[in-house]
């Protein structure tokens, strides 16, 4: 039988383009560096590369232009990350998840089965759900999953129509120079290299409400409440006001040499609250993580 998902993951797919190459594993190889060819052979092996329809294809034959490719990622020796998700709330059309630090939401780069999509597939059988929204891997706290593609476009609509009241905790250096709250707004743009986020000249899209819940001591703890959804926006805005987050290592200045399995220094930021009016039943609801900075 064919794999329809390998770690609760569907397929990628690839249209293959023109190319000078004589079989399918030549174009894959050049088309992925980063993939040797002696993983490409273990996946066509496994049955994970595949055509449209899931038939598995052979790594030697003729490379065609326009064939689609379906192809599972893997990462090799993916290295296990030692924290857990919490489910605080499953019904047929919405799950709540509490992710721990340093668990991405969804595949990328070597993350691939240890992901906080891919634990939940697994765990409930259910291929149907689907992030509604991200937060960074280095950030904890609250994520909505859709869990029923029927219904899944009004909760999409609450982020599309900024209905949903977003509550960030974060640790940074206190900001005694200033009177909160302070209304952060900016331009952001994507900077160098290419994971990171700057400000930028020019029409603001970005907008975070910070206030102060407690000062003292190195770090003040402060309540964000972002308007808008950019990426990095939180940890940005925090360092152009001269208080970055407490062990970001990207913002302001991008710490090199970090060893990724080091989980010593967790970004102190935590995804706090979620709230809104359920489109499907006109109740108020809101959730609130059990994690701590």
């Amino acid at each position: 039988m064919t794999a329809n998902r390998v770690d609760g993951l569907a397929a990628s797919r690839l249209q293959l383009p023109a190319g000078p190459w004589a079989t399918l594993i030549d174009g894959l190889c050049a088309r992925f560096p980063a993939v040797s060819r002696e993983q490409w052979h273990t996946r066509f092996e496994r049955g994970h590369v595949q055509d449209r329809e899931g038939n598995p294809l052979q790594p030697m034959q003729p490379y065609r232009v326009g064939l689609e490719v379906r192809y599972f990622r893997e990462v090799v020796d993916e290295a296990p990350i030692p924290f857990r998700e919490a489910v605080l709330h499953a019904d047929d059309d919405l799950w709540v998840v509490d992710k721990p630090h340093f668990l991405p939401v969804v595949p990328a780069g070597r993350h691939v089965a240890e992901t906080l999509l891919a634990r939940l597939r697994i765990a409930s059988g259910n291929a149907d759900l689907v992030p509604l929204h991200r937060i960074d891997r280095a950030t904890a706290g609250l994520v909505l999953f859709s869990a029923r593609r029927e219904t899944r476009a009004r909760y999409q609509a609450l982020f599309r129509d900024r209905a949903i009241g977003k509550v960030y905790e974060a640790l940074a250096p206190g900001l005694p120079a200033l009177a909160f709250p302070v209304i952060r707004r900016s331009r952001l743009v994507p900077g160098e290299p290419f994971f990171r986020m700057r400000e930028a000249d020019g029409e603001a899209n970005s907008e975070t409400r910070v206030d102060v819940i407690a000062r003292g001591g190195d770090h003040w703890r402060y309540r964000l409440q972002p308007v808008t959804g950019r990426k990095h926006q939180l940890r940005v805005h925090m360092a152009a006001l001269g208080a970055p987050i407490a062990n970001d290592t990207v913002y302001p200045d991008l710490g090199m040499n970090v060893d990724p399995l080091d989980y010593s220094r967790p970004l102190k930021l935590l995804a706090r609250q979620l709230s809104f009016v359920d489109p499907l039943t006109g109740l108020r609801r809101e959730f609130t993580s059990g994690l701590e900075l």
